[in-house]
């Protein structure tokens, strides 16, 4: 079988490339293609620096936010061990446990 593959792909000629003349003014972008690439370029590198400073933007806001969220928690939790010391009764000798009968 690789044989009988190898004879045909010998039997088929080898293509040739024939030489030709290019005019370089057709095949090169010219002075208009460097333009329109330089603003693409420039184009793609001022949204890429917006982007980055809204994410920058979006992140300081998100890490404010969470220290307002932790200082809330903190005042709450504030709030509610001063209501529980308000709660307690210092002259109630049952909360201590040493009452008698226990």
């Amino acid at each position: 079988m690789q044989h009988a593959i190898a004879v045909i792909l010998s039997a088929a000629p080898t293509p040739t490339p024939t030489p030709s003349t290019v005019d370089p003014d057709i095949v090169t972008p010219g002075v208009v293609g460097f333009v329109v690439t330089a603003v693409i370029a420039i184009a793609v590198i001022l949204l890429v620096w917006d982007m980055m400073r809204r994410i920058r933007r979006g992140r300081v806001r998100a890490d404010i936010q969470e220290e307002l969220d932790a200082e809330e928690q903190a005042a709450r939790a504030m709030e509610a061990t001063e209501v529980d010391d308000e709660s307690i009764d210092p002259a109630d000798d049952d909360t201590r446990g040493d009452a008698p009968g226990r």
